[in-house]
């Protein structure tokens, strides 16, 4: 048994759907949907694929699906494009042209937002993964965690649901329980580099990439706290506190992430304090207009739904 049972006011909160997780109008098309959490990440699995997975499906994605998909938000756009290209039952598996081309973010929040629908307290966590490359590199990404009785809240990658998926990568764990040191959360990467015990530059977007570092860490740290209150926004989408490289990062802005990080390192999130924490500074409440760093379409403003 988990050591604490999930809170009312908390098990209300993460049943209920976001903006960003509403299906809105689209939501007829939740009839039929299975209730439990592996048979839904089998569903969500099967309406996207991930905008680097065309050589693995042998698609050759369309620049514009490449360019436009992921930069859609919203839970009930997600499934206007699903449905305009398929209108069959959510739950029958899409071909690969058929699918909504997305990140890790999209197969997270479509995952999070069935798990809602189902009355399963869900949320998103921002962090980052070892199991997408060898070389002790992790890579950004976004899971969903979801509410066990017996168990607590567990971490579910449904991205890796599709076994054609897991024999390229190859985890070696149920993707509906991603154990927490194959996947850390963004509060847990931080503390680890702040303490020494991990090298910032093994933490980022891809080898090499200058996304990576413990600004990118930081940022991210930010998005995990957005994101458990509910505010489930791109990646790229920022605000606040950020910084865009090692050198930005003050003082200051390194001691609110370390505050931000103490809280949400764990599972056991106390939710008052990240509630209280994310609504009340400026620098950590998402607004109404954030500045999207789209890495296609490129940077704009964009104004977000109240």
């Amino acid at each position: 048994m988990p050591t604490d049972r999930l809170a009312p006011e908390a098990a209300a909160f993460y049943r209920a759907h976001s903006a960003f997780s509403d299906p809105g109008a689209l939501g007829a098309h939740y009839a039929g949907l299975p209730a439990d959490p592996e048979r839904l990440a089998g569903v969500t699995r099967g309406l996207a694929i991930h905008r680097t997975e065309g050589g693995i499906y042998s698609y050759d994605i369309p620049a514009d699906r490449l360019h436009d998909d992921a930069e859609t938000r919203y839970v009930d756009d997600i499934l206007r494009i699903v449905t305009g290209r398929n209108d069959a039952p959510l739950t029958l598996q899409r071909e690969p042209e058929d699918r909504f081309v997305g990140v890790c973010r999209d197969f997270s929040l479509l995952h999070c937002s069935f798990l809602r629908h189902a009355g399963v307290p869900a949320r998103l966590r921002v962090g980052f993964a070892d199991y997408f490359h060898d070389d002790g590199f992790h890579v950004d990404h976004v899971v969903t965690e979801y509410w066990d009785e017996e168990r607590g809240w567990l971490l579910a990658d449904a991205q890796l649901t599709d076994p054609v998926v897991g024999d390229v990568f190859e985890p070696g764990f149920d993707p509906l329980d991603v154990p927490r040191d194959r996947f850390l959360v963004a509060g847990a990467a931080w503390q680890a580099i702040r303490a020494g015990e991990a090298d910032p530059a093994s933490f980022g977007f891809a080898p090499g990439s200058p996304l990576a570092g413990e600004w990118f860490v930081g940022g991210y740290v930010r998005l995990d706290l957005a994101a458990l209150n509910k505010s489930e926004t791109l990646l790229w989408d920022v605000w606040g506190a950020d910084a865009d490289s090692d050198a930005a990062l003050t003082a200051e802005i390194r001691a609110l992430y370390d505050e931000v990080a103490a809280l949400t390192a764990g599972p056991d999130v106390p939710f008052d304090a990240a509630r209280a924490l994310f609504t009340d500074h400026d620098g950590l409440r998402t607004p109404r207009t954030v500045r999207s760093l789209a890495p296609f379409n490129g940077p704009r403003e964009v104004t977000l739904r109240g």
